[in-house]
């Protein structure tokens, strides 16, 4: 498939380094040489240096009828007009298009039926994965399948946790009326698939599936019981640590930093109870004065990566319990671990959004858990097909899938089901399946075709 990237900044980058993992044939505009040399030194793409929104650019990207046009410019209008274009002059098959103002989502209409296909908000994104993951202490990240219905969560355990030390059947043993299955263990690094009678370890990253309505119950069996968040600092008053602040503000003792005065006299307007600081949050008195060694979680949401990390790692030694941030840059993420509690990579959020709507199979969910070692997380629905013909009516655990590759969850009918020895694959089941590496997409993609 022919990818057409629009913009080759952070998330264009990180959009095009993935989809060449993917064995897709992509092209990047931008006018940014430096930035297209830059990325044309590490992949095997086409650059063109022009403005996205031209129709030069796009014609000599060699955009036609099985082009699927990718608009990720850090303008919404650039994105839009530059869909309209790729839609109307040049007949792409697909248009996705970012945006960071939601009300242009609720005007699309005005471009025509279908110019653009697919909005993506990584901003939007962002917000709800920083609201789950308050709203749910312990947890490192949440992620939804079956819309909402079910949820993967990674939990790291801690040494008060009540299961460290014991056997990870426990869990059926203290909540016997609460369904869970644990897809992979990270120990120091490195996953296994654990069987019950795997002893849990201090600081392995536990990823288990349940449903929503269970996450914190079985999240308490990995953290340390005092690990709860009542006093919240947010570093950042943009459209993220603002709306941060606006959702979370009647719930927990909320403070924001923010380094310009105008936009502090604006936030303090708008905000209710959050308590509005001006100032930098490096600033070691400023967060002294502020009683830092008080705050559960400090969330650094700037869209500068270097005062994120800076910031985090001055507010942990001066005593802050917790930190979390934004990072944009994937070269930095090799300095989180053992510094960063747990951190936000909007880029990761978008390509594994675009990869969804990219697969030629009905997947309908695609997540990237981690970048560093390409774990994913997929929903699929199983379709008759040539592949998986064989496999109707007969044990879900005896379907074939590689090393690595576990069955998390069924949902049949819109239930939740556990994988277990008794289920026995049906049309129409949705899979969630768990890849310790996203090279063997292609091997447990094959069934969910269509085809």
């Amino acid at each position: 498939m022919k990818v057409l990237i629009l913009g080759g900044g952070r998330v264009g980058g990180s959009l095009a380094r993935e989809l060449v993992d993917n064995n897709y044939d992509v092209s990047v505009i931008d006018l940014d040489k430096s930035a297209l040399s830059q990325l044309e030194e590490n992949l095997d793409i086409m650059t063109i240096e022009g403005h996205a929104a031209h129709p030069l650019s796009i014609k000599k990207a060699g955009a036609d009828e099985s082009t699927t046009v990718i608009a990720v410019t850090s303008n919404d209008e650039v994105n839009l007009v530059a869909c309209q274009i790729a839609k109307k002059k040049f007949g792409v098959n697909k248009t996705i298009c970012r945006l960071t103002e939601g009300s242009y989502s609720e005007d699309l209409d005005v471009f025509g039926e279908k110019v653009i296909d697919i909005v993506i908000s990584p901003e939007n994104e962002v917000m709800s994965h920083l609201k789950e993951l308050i709203f749910h202490p312990g947890a490192q990240q949440i992620e939804n399948f079956a819309d909402g219905k079910v949820n993967l969560v990674n939990v790291k355990a801690k040494k008060k946790g009540k299961l460290v030390g014991r056997e990870l059947k426990g869990i059926k043993e203290d909540m016997p009326e609460t369904d869970a299955f644990v897809a992979s263990v990270y120990r120091k690094g490195k996953p296994f698939i654990p069987s019950g009678d795997s002893i849990i370890k201090e600081n392995d990253e536990i990823y288990f599936i349940s449903s929503a309505s269970n996450i914190d119950e079985i999240v308490n069996e990995f953290r340390d019981p005092e690990d709860v968040y009542s006093r919240i600092m947010i570093v950042g008053g943009g459209k993220i640590g603002y709306s941060l602040a606006k959702e979370i503000e009647n719930s927990y003792k909320t403070k924001l930093i923010e380094s310009n005065k105008g936009k502090c006299s604006e936030l303090s307007k708008k905000l209710d109870k959050t308590i509005v600081l001006h100032g930098s949050a490096t600033d070691e008195d400023l967060l002294k004065s502020e009683n830092i060694s008080n705050i559960d979680i400090f969330c650094a949401l700037t869209n500068d990566d270097e005062t994120n990390l800076m910031s985090s790692l001055l507010a942990k030694k001066m005593g802050a319990k917790k930190t979390m941030i934004i990072l944009n840059n994937p070269s930095y993420l090799g300095l989180v671990p053992g510094f960063i509690d747990i951190y936000i990579a909007p880029h990761r959020l978008t390509v594994s959004s675009v990869l969804q709507d990219l697969r030629e199979s009905d997947v309908t969910q695609d997540v990237i858990l981690k970048m560093d070692t390409g774990a994913e997380a997929i929903e699929g629905v199983v379709h008759a097909n040539e592949y998986t013909a064989n496999l109707f009516g007969k044990p879900i655990k005896d379907i074939p899938l590689p090393e690595g590759a576990s069955i998390g969850a069924v949902i049949r009918n819109g239930q939740l089901i556990m994988p277990s020895s008794e289920i026995d694959l049906a049309i129409n089941d949705h899979l969630i399946i768990f890849l310790a590496n996203k090279k063997m997409m292609s091997e447990v993609e094959v069934l969910f075709k269509t085809k």
